[in-house]
């Protein structure tokens, strides 16, 4: 009797790898990130194939970009700084507050440069009480930081310290802005707006029906078209220059003028220009032979 041998078992197919494992090999293959570039280039790819959508690759990259950025890139300039004199009374200090609309103020004492600490909007409700408080007692310190402060730094510190403003000063020791919290925040998660907020595109802010907030540094151009008026612009740029020469001096908070239909107060100033107007629309239409007043 012949040997029988057995037959060859037929030829089992070949594993497909799985998808995990193919996963696992071309992340060991993909080199590694080596610098910040290359990690936006993976963040680039990703929202090109949609794993990210827009506002969380835009938060991503801003927390990045925080890294590389200084104080020095998004401080408010001293010149648009709201600031208030320890050397006033509250009396008058209380409608500057109440129309910038800010929580927060740096406080002077007889020059802008001598800052003696921040004033929070919040600790004058005390004053409702006890009218004849003195404002210092209310003063808490100021923070000073330079304006080669990392962005990223100044955001840790933020958090650690509570504080949500910083002045910032330059090599000298003058002041040279300030930064808030706020300002770092929307380098990440875009623009936190609010009705009072500046930029270098608005300068004149609605309050009321026909009522306004304006930076004196507005050009007159763009004042003439947001209202209507045909102030010139020959000898002048900003509605300040402007209210300058027509006053004949340095406009002082409490003055006021009329034109065209507009009643112009100054409710912002300092020694050298005035800082922020308050226009109302009066009763009577604007019209080109109403003369100031």
């Amino acid at each position: 009797m012949l040997d029988s041998k057995p037959s060859d078992p037929e030829p089992r197919p070949a594993k497909t790898p799985s998808r995990s494992l193919l996963a696992r090999l071309a992340a060991f293959l993909r080199p590694e990130p080596e610098d910040r570039e290359d990690i936006k280039a993976v963040l680039e790819a990703a929202h090109d194939r949609q794993v990210l959508d827009g506002e969380s690759y835009a938060m991503i990259s801003g927390a990045l970009e925080v890294a590389n950025q200084t104080v020095a890139d998004i401080m408010v300039p001293r010149s648009k700084m709201d600031m208030l004199d320890i050397g006033k009374p509250l009396s008058e200090l209380l409608p500057e507050i109440i129309e910038t609309g800010h929580s927060r103020f740096p406080i002077y004492e007889t020059e802008r440069d001598n800052i003696i600490g921040i004033l929070l909007a919040k600790d004058l409700l005390l004053s409702l009480t006890n009218p004849s408080i003195d404002l210092r007692s209310l003063v808490r310190p100021a923070v000073f930081i330079p304006e080669t402060k990392r962005l990223n730094v100044l955001l840790h510190d933020f958090r650690s310290s509570r504080n949500h403003l910083a002045i910032v000063i330059d090599e000298y020791g003058g002041t040279s802005g300030l930064v808030t919290m706020e300002d770092v925040l929307e380098q990440i998660v875009g623009d936190i707006e609010d009705e009072f907020d500046e930029d270098a595109e608005k300068t004149i802010f609605q309050t009321g029906s026909n009522s306004w907030r304006v930076m004196a540094i507005t050009e007159i151009e763009d004042f003439n078209r947001a209202f209507g008026t045909e102030l010139p612009d020959d000898d002048y740029d900003t509605i300040g220059g402007w209210l300058a020469a027509e006053l004949g001096h340095i406009p002082r908070r409490g003055e006021s003028i009329s034109f065209q239909g507009l009643d112009i107060t100054v409710v912002g100033a300092d020694a050298k220009r005035a800082l922020w107007l308050h226009v109302q629309r009066g009763s009577v239409d604007p019209s080109p032979d109403h003369q100031t007043e």
